[in-house]
């Protein structure tokens, strides 16, 4: 399983940006999906998730009411809009995908594989 995250960029806070993740290879719909961020000099953190149903989706609380992930089964991709950014969202992000894609997975480690990460930058 191959994941590509794009859409990453330059905004100002109070922006707007949708990135977006493509699964190919030996994909399946049915896998959970997650978001994760890593700033400079931190961890990598949770952002949010959303199962392989798409029934359930789970989010940070730091991004809870502005952030909003979507997946499209039919073109195995998965989506993240994320607006009102503030300057605390500024990190790289990576799109995830857990096999078992049953309920929402938290932690880094709960997921098989990964994406190369896109540069999300919130400045004035």
């Amino acid at each position: 399983v191959q994941l590509q995250a794009s859409g990453g960029g330059l905004v100002q806070p109070g922006g707007s940006l949708r990135l977006s993740c493509a699964a190919s290879g030996r994909t399946s719909s049915r896998y959970g999906m997650g978001w994760f961020r890593q700033a400079p000099g931190r961890e990598r953190e949770f952002v949010c998730a959303i199962s392989g149903s798409g029934s359930t989706i789970h989010y940070a609380d730091s991004v809870k009411g502005r952030f909003t992930i979507s997946r499209d089964g039919a073109k195995n991709t998965v989506h993240l809009q994320m607006n009102s950014l503030k300057l605390e969202d500024t990190a790289v992000y990576y799109c995830a995908a857990d096999e078992a894609g049953l309920g929402i997975r938290t932690s880094p480690d709960e997921y098989e594989y990964w994406g190369q990460g896109t540069q999300v930058t919130v400045s004035s």
